[in-house]
């Protein structure tokens, strides 16, 4: 009856150098979280290393692995020489005792530790900053529902305008942008992590979630200038991935890119967990989209892992659901029609609806939502009251729509179409994250959008770890025994006790044992990560 679980969300950031606009992308990338790591005030850990021993990229929710010799290179995220790893979930019983074992890990010397590392930037709140792909990207802590998920997703933006002041090697400027194409054929992510129970059927969940997913750009796209990868013909449209979506389901996330991807790399007790990995979504700048794009996944997941499933939701069977994700977001007016399996056309409007009402209605059924549950309910419901009768009136709350009056009306005004390179420029620095050219921080700071989640917040979450997850005691063990944290990983972390021949991995497969409840009051007690260890082994 929530939509409160275990979750994360990583966000790859474009990048750009004005003063070297044929700089590496790589080379740009690799100096954003090189400026974090040494920003003044940050929440970066000095020198810690990321652990990828428990990094599983090939394994496939169908029942099969990849092989390494079969993989596209940009698929193997556990090889540090190719730093692209993946965002966290897991859940684990909460009440358990906290003892651990601690395996002995061969400690390398100086020449190892000489040789070139993986750009990352481990910080204090348990995210990783790190090289993903040719784009920093911010890999957010294990968070517990919607809403600390959204304040992570800000703390990335805080992150990343650090990143930028602090990088010392600027002339005119390094950039990032919240967005997620170059409008020339490249895309990057914005991904989505859940924790999902093992007992829900593979094929209910990719019966089920497909809609959804499909529709749900209506509510929370970003928006974008030009149709097509290339942007090769004129117009706007609803989602900034939406002509990027190439198959059903799959496991890539780079080529290929499916509506549901298949990655089986839960970062927990496998035999418990599935993490479902959602890589279609826009990355937002407005909150209600993200707290819509989140809260309906764990709201439908929530009802999957009931085992009932209301009728209602078989009708909902789209007939061609890969290039209706372009049809819908080709069409701002919401009249396009989708083709259902059965039964009349629907338009997205009509599909999201039938979700809430369906959704909601277990709610009830089960005892009635929490606060948070109830915000996201209320919420969509709002949203999809308001573009069904008026879309100019959704945009305190719909990000594109916002970015479609304010692009639409300079076309107007100028007498532009929509293959005008002013209106493209104006698309970017919607995104631009400089707060003093981002448009969309301008609408946020007039009172034009609506927040949920405060500035102070944001500011706490980036150097404060969630309490709720093992997120807490990773990123605390980096603030409070900093040189004696010789690496991390999601489900690890590698201690470096002075006078033992070996460091310490010390594996953490279940998150929910990690939080401040069960680990705060020992590490309290602690001065020393030698007595912390010792005290959380025996």
């Amino acid at each position: 009856m929530t939509v409160r679980r275990i979750m994360g969300t990583e966000t790859e950031f474009g990048v750009l150098d004005h003063s070297d606009l044929r700089a590496n992308a790589v080379h740009l990338s690799t100096r954003v979280v090189h400026a974090y790591r040494h920003s003044e005030g940050g929440a970066a850990h000095s020198s810690a290393r990321w652990d990828y021993v428990t990094e599983d990229p090939l394994n496939d929710l169908r029942g099969v692995r990849l092989s390494r010799s079969a993989a596209h290179p940009s698929m193997l995220t556990d090889d540090p020489d190719r730093p692209a790893a993946s965002g966290p979930t897991g859940e684990g019983d909460q009440d358990a005792p906290v003892r651990v074992r601690a395996e002995a890990v061969h400690r390398p010397g100086a020449e190892e530790l000489d040789l070139p590392a993986a750009a990352n930037a481990l910080l204090t709140n348990g995210a990783r900053l790190y090289v993903d792909h040719a784009h920093p990207e911010y890999s957010g802590p294990e968070v517990v529902g919607p809403l600390e998920a959204l304040v992570q997703d800000r703390v990335g933006e805080r992150v990343a305008v650090r990143a930028m002041h602090a990088d010392a090697t600027r002339t005119e400027g390094l950039v990032l942008y919240k967005n997620n194409v170059d409008g020339k054929g490249a895309s990057y992510g914005t991904h989505e992590n859940y924790l999902l129970d093992r007992d829900v059927d593979l094929a209910d969940l990719v019966r089920y979630l497909t809609p959804l997913l499909v529709t749900r750009q209506v509510v929370a796209g970003a928006g974008r200038v030009g149709l097509g990868q290339k942007s090769e013909r004129p117009g706007f449209q609803i989602g900034q991935r939406s002509d990027y979506v190439e198959n059903d389901i799959g496991l890539e996330t780079t080529f290929n890119r499916p509506i549901i991807n298949t990655r089986d790399e839960p970062h927990a007790d496998a035999s418990k967990h599935r993490r479902l990995h959602v890589i279609g979504g826009d990355a937002n700048l407005f909150d209600v989209p993200f707290l819509l794009k989140t809260g309906t996944v764990s709201l439908l997941l929530w009802l999957l892992e009931r085992g009932s499933v209301p009728i209602g939701l078989d009708t909902l069977a789209i007939h061609s659901p890969v290039p209706e994700v372009a049809n819908i977001s080709h069409d701002p007016t919401l009249r396009h029609k989708l083709t259902m399996r059965e039964g009349p056309d629907r338009t997205a409007l009509d599909i999201q609806r039938v979700y809430r009402d369906i959704l909601g209605a277990a709610v009830d059924e089960a005892g009635g939502p929490d606060a948070e549950t109830a915000l996201v309910l209320d919420t969509w419901t709002r949203v999809l009251d308001t573009l069904a009768t008026d879309i100019d009136a959704a945009a305190a709350d719909v990000e594109w729509v916002a970015k479609y009056q304010l692009l639409d009306r300079m076309r107007v005004r100028d007498g532009l179409g929509w293959e005008s390179p002013r209106l493209a420029a104006l698309d970017l620095q919607w995104h631009d994250l400089r707060p003093d050219k981002s448009i969309a921080a301008r609408l946020i700071g007039a009172g034009r959008a609506t927040r949920l989640v405060t500035d102070d917040a944001v500011r706490t979450g980036e150097h404060t770890p969630p309490e709720g997850t093992r997120a807490y005691l990773r990123g605390e063990v980096l603030r409070r025994y900093p040189e004696q944290i010789a690496a991390v990983g999601w489900a690890s972390i590698v201690f470096d006790i002075p006078g033992r021949p070996t460091l310490a991995r010390v594996s953490l497969p279940e998150p929910g044992r990690g939080n401040r409840a069960r680990v705060g009051e020992l590490l309290d007690r602690c001065p020393d990560a030698a007595s912390f260890l010792e005290a959380l082994t025996t």
